[in-house]
């Protein structure tokens, strides 16, 4: 397995690096019988034998004990053998929720980063695993270490044949169909009274969103990767309900440390319960890594969209974005993106060019983590559409912020909680609109 390989490689390589030995050892004196009361090096030997005989189950648990003790070298110890008996019985879930404990307490253990990034490439999830290589090496690492990291980084594969995620919110919005407050809207004819309908609605929706992908290996460095994804937000009032759906087939190739993923799919969109969109779409992604500590992610794509409900929307999208992320050390780290977007269209009235840019910021504060979001986007529509006086030009604007609680975990679910605001400045009126946005629910990866 690729994590037990990795654990034996770090671990004998941090326990020659380390300022501090790996295991504590505290000798007996004259006033401590170790027959009475073992030292914390005969419990951790004791529980290494019991492993030794694969009774994992008694080794954790006169683990744990040590684990709650006063001094965090013991602890992390402790930690780290509870995790890795947990991989040998092959429960990788509960092994990585050992393993964040440590992290929590100690987020300079370089090593013990490297053992978790393991881990998830292991379970799949190697966008993660390559998250926690780069905060490996943001916090300094002796070179043999990072020598071997390097080429660990550069050689880091995916060996689970399928996996996803899945996360389920509640969602209080006070705007939950983006419209404006507005009473009237301005037209080429006359002020135009607004239904209740069209106008800001609030109300508390229950939103979830998933994915689940399988990976078929075609030789060392090309995969085939079908995804299909899904996310819906539903109401007391159905009519506002928002579903779409996705099925996606990718191709991974690995050139060196560089990955390219050209993909095609397709997307379903029903609104009120009624079909609204149908998405034709392909895609190009590269992600390159920039240094030890940070990546790059650049992504082209165009897609064919039919609007139902109105067929002088549709057209063709284009779409360009380029991310830069890097960790800053081993709590912390930020991303930068910027996007632009062609959207064409039969009525050039819906036709619109775009441009934005994104930030994303998190910290790790132990036991949980929290993260900041910051984007701006500017739109402009080619012409004015027949209806309203002036040409659709908007200036949009969105902050967030949100935690994971780590600590708190049932069946491999982690609690999230998010808190946005939402502004659209626009001179079409019926465009122009704000929101105050919730989400309190459960994350798994799996």
């Amino acid at each position: 397995m690729l994590a037990l390989n990795a654990i034996a490689l770090f671990s004998a390589l941090a326990a020659g690096a380390s300022s501090a030995p790996v295991t504590a050892r505290i000798d007996c004196s004259a006033a401590q019988s170790c027959d009475i009361h073992p030292s914390v090096e005969q419990v951790f030997d004791v529980a290494q034998k019991l492993a030794a005989a694969e009774r994992y189950d008694e080794a954790i648990d006169l683990l744990k004990v040590v684990s709650h003790d006063n001094n965090t070298d013991y602890r992390a110890e402790a930690r780290v053998r509870i995790a890795r008996y947990f991989i040998a019985k092959g429960d990788k879930v509960t092994a990585l929720s050992w393993y964040r404990q440590l992290l929590d307490e100690k987020p300079e253990a370089s090593s013990v980063r490297v053992e978790v990034a393991a881990l998830l490439a292991d379970m799949g999830d190697v966008s993660a695993a390559k998250h926690q290589l780069r905060q490996a090496q943001a916090g300094g690492l002796p070179p043999e270490v990072a020598q071997v990291i390097n080429q660990y980084a550069n050689a880091l594969r995916s060996y689970k044949s399928w996996g996803g995620s899945f996360e389920l919110d509640l969602a209080p919005d006070s705007n939950i169909n983006r419209a404006t407050d507005a009473r009237t809207l301005d037209t080429v004819i006359a002020p135009l009274n607004l239904s209740r309908d069209a106008r800001e609605r609030s109300g508390v929706g229950l939103k979830g969103s998933g994915q689940l992908y399988v990976r078929a290996n075609l030789n060392k460095d090309l995969t085939l990767v079908p995804r299909v994804s899904g996310l819906g937000t539903f109401y007391r009032d159905s009519q506002f309900n928002d579903i779409s759906a996705s099925a996606q087939l990718g191709l991974e190739w690995r050139m060196k440390s560089d990955r390219f993923t050209p993909s095609a799919g397709l997307t379903r969109r029903w609104y009120g319960g009624d079909l609204y969109a149908r998405t034709q779409s392909l895609s190009l992604d590269w992600l390159h890594p920039a240094g030890k500590r940070a990546q790059i992610d650049i992504d082209w794509g165009i897609s064919k969209v039919r609007y139902i409900r109105n067929s002088f929307q549709g057209g063709t999208i284009y779409n360009a974005s380029v991310s830069y992320e890097r960790a800053f050390s081993a709590r912390s780290g930020a991303s930068l993106a910027l996007s632009a977007n062609r959207q064409t269209a039969r009525d050039p009235g819906y036709a619109t060019t775009s441009g934005g840019i994104g930030l994303v910021y998190w910290h790790d504060f132990g036991k949980f983590t929290v993260f900041g979001t910051a984007n701006v986007n500017r739109l402009e529509a080619d012409e004015r559409l027949f209806l309203y006086p002036q040409r659709r030009k908007e200036l949009y604007a969105r902050g967030g912020l949100g935690a994971v609680f780590r600590h708190v975990q049932v069946a491999g679910f982690s609690p999230v909680l998010r808190v946005a605001y939402e502004r659209n400045w626009s001179t079409v009126g019926i465009y122009d609109y704000r929101r105050i946005v919730t989400e309190a629910g459960v994350t798994r990866s799996f």
